[in-house]
């Protein structure tokens, strides 16, 4: 039983040695799924092993001045911020200028190796776009059909009816199963495309992408049955009125959307 909390002590003081070793500043170069990774002395590129548990040698994203000595010409594109405990990192988002790198690693490759820094992992984790699925709603006077939200970031604010795509469907799938499970509110989705939009919203670099599809519903209100702990209300609205109130960058855009 000693040996083991020997061992697991040792693994916790390598693991902070690693963390707080890494560089201030790193360069997340990415071409087609392909990131570059290279070792402590700055080598690349460097591998990763799916499934990996022991610690090998550190793999993680180059500095500037290690892509400068590798010869490879970049563009800036942004910086994300990441923080672990006390420690705060830098790491650029760039795109190589050449030809698509194959004996770089795959990007989906880095996740599972514990090799790979945690800045790499994290900052590869939060590149992959969040997707939402939305709905306007609207009856023959061209009100628009919101919900007052009861949690999460728009607490106590009116939103368009939707949320977070599940992992294996449709966007316009999602939408009509958001709208059913906060409003018992069952709806046919028209035939206008969705109206697309992206946004990374801080300097934590995530990215999120929404679809917003249009429906008519000439239904009573007071038939609708609500998710109380996520929906404590719903209310129709003048479509000027109701963009001036929805704080949903994303709300915003697609009722203007359609105003147009």
């Amino acid at each position: 039983m000693f040996y083991q909390k020997n061992i697991t002590s040792i693994e916790i003081k390598s693991s902070l040695r690693s963390v707080m070793s890494h560089p201030e500043t790193v360069v997340h170069l990415e071409h087609d799924g392909k990131v570059l990774l290279v070792n402590e002395s700055g080598d690349g590129p460097q591998i990763p092993v799916k499934g990996r548990i022991e610690n090998a040698e550190t793999l993680r994203f180059p500095t500037i001045e290690e892509i400068e000595k590798l010869g490879i010409a970049w563009d800036q594109k942004r910086e994300t911020h990441i923080e672990f405990d006390e420690n705060e990192y830098i790491v650029i988002k760039g795109y190589p200028k050449l030809s698509w790198p194959k004996n770089w690693s795959w990007k989906d490759d880095v996740i599972s190796d514990n090799s790979v820094h945690p800045v790499a992992r994290e900052a590869i984790y939060r590149s992959i776009h969040r997707l939402v699925s939305k709905v306007i709603v609207r009856n023959s006077s061209n009100e628009i059909l919101l919900a007052k939200v009861s949690r999460g970031h728009f607490t106590g604010h009116w939103t368009l009816p939707g949320g977070y795509m599940e992992h294996d469907e449709h966007p316009r799938v999602g939408c009509v199963r958001e709208a059913m499970e906060e409003l018992g509110l069952e709806l046919v989705i028209n035939e206008t495309k969705p109206i697309i939009t992206q946004q990374i919203f801080s300097s934590e670099g995530i990215s999120f992408v929404s679809f917003t599809y249009q429906s008519n519903w000439e239904g009573d209100l007071d038939e609708l049955v609500l998710q109380e702990d996520e929906i404590s209300a719903v209310k129709w609205f003048d479509l000027d009125f109701a963009i001036s109130i929805v704080p949903s960058y994303f709300d915003s855009k697609a009722l203007k959307a359609v105003k147009d």
